[in-house]
């Protein structure tokens, strides 16, 4: 492809994977580099309001938002990365593109309805719907999996079916995982009880279900410790797998057991200084989009600081624990890093619950989205 006249001569920064941290990447350094970015899908996945959707598929729209003018100098390779080593980035179609400084960026998998692996809109929208339609008629839900997701989804179900019945399931011995205050798992436990929830923690399952992952048909399954449950359908909430099978040989000692990347406080790839890493793909912090965000902030500045020809790089200091876990659009309970005590419903409702964000992130696309009344 012929090189943009407002990019030649200027670096050429390639940032594989166009979720959260990679776009922000993407979009800062575009008039200070060569910007390639390098992302399958068809359009942004806002996957923060995933589960709203899945509930409510009118939010389909506002969350799926295309590319199209992220870029101004750029260009965007619609295509999935197979190699990537410093220096260069080959893609699965066999283009090669040549890299002064390589972005990992790729991000993670998680079961649907979190995340999906479409990268065609319509088929991500057809997947979302037909899920819909058979949680629609489903009068009995299990949901594998008591960490944020399962608690999220479990308010989303109940704030639009109020007469379902919902179980929660999770072989720990209490709801949400990690190092959180005791206080904030109480609480999101007493919301989910208020709400009608079923929470069957302590005890994993004998058998998994007989049927796929949000398909309809009644089973029961029962639990090490003797607990049946009868569900009509169930998903799964638990699962991050990172994206990083595509290391090439130079990079491939970064990559732990576990399949994620270490990076040095800087964010770059330990051994490498012109490949960063960022987002669910790195070691650096926890898993969410607003500390992908941070973690963008530091690499656009060693980068812009490395083509300038300055030594002096920023290190990413991360926040500390922190969440906000909505439970319905006016519940849900948190807590903010380095602070004591917990956040209630009411401010978790404003930070997230109600517009998960979608105005954000869609103005960060160039694009303009309403948020739902």
């Amino acid at each position: 492809m012929t090189a943009n006249p407002k990019t030649s001569g200027q670096p050429t920064v390639v940032v594989v994977g166009g979720g959260y941290g990679g776009t922000a990447v993407a979009k800062a350094l575009d008039e200070t580099a060569a910007v390639v970015l390098v992302e399958p899908k068809e359009a942004f996945m806002h996957n923060i309001a995933a589960l709203r959707a899945l509930v409510d598929p009118s939010w389909l729209e506002r969350i799926y938002l295309p590319y199209d003018r992220l870029l101004t100098n750029g260009r965007i390779v619609r295509d999935r990365a197979a190699v990537v080593e410093p220096g260069r980035v080959v893609t699965a179609t066999g283009e090669e593109i040549a890299a002064d400084y390589v972005v990992l960026a790729s991000g993670s998998s998680y079961p649907f309805p979190a995340k999906t692996a479409h990268v065609d809109t319509e088929a991500a929208f057809a997947q979302t719907h037909a899920a819909h339609a058979a949680l629609a008629g489903a009068d009995r839900v299990l949901l594998l999996g008591a960490g944020p997701v399962g608690i999220e989804l479990a308010g989303e179900i109940r704030h639009v079916w109020p007469e379902k019945s919902i179980t929660l399931l999770d072989p720990a011995d209490d709801v949400l995982g990690g190092p959180f205050l005791p206080e904030l798992k109480a609480e999101l436990r007493r919301q989910l009880d208020e709400a009608g929830v079923q929470v069957l923690l302590g005890s994993p399952l004998q058998q998994p279900p007989p049927t796929e992952p949000g398909e309809v048909g009644t089973f029961t399954v029962t639990t090490e410790a003797g607990a049946e449950v009868t569900a009509d359908i169930w998903f799964r909430c638990y699962g991050v797998v990172p994206n990083s099978d595509f290391l090439g040989d130079g990079l491939r000692s970064a990559r732990g057991a576990d399949g994620f990347i270490d990076v040095l406080p800087t964010m770059q790839v330990a051994g490498h200084d012109t490949v960063f890493a960022l987002g669910d793909l790195s070691n650096a912090d926890a898993k969410m989009a607003a500390f992908a965000g941070r973690q963008a902030e530091t690499v656009v500045a060693n980068i812009t600081a490395l083509i300038a020809g300055e030594n002096e790089l920023v290190d990413y200091e991360p926040m500390g624990i922190g969440i906000a876990v909505p439970i319905g659009p006016e519940g849900g309970a948190g807590q903010f890093p380095g602070q004591d005590g917990i956040i209630g419903a009411e401010v978790v409702a404003e930070l997230k619950g109600r517009h998960m964000g979608v105005e954000r992130f869609a103005e960060m696309l160039g694009l303009v989205v309403p948020v739902a009344d």
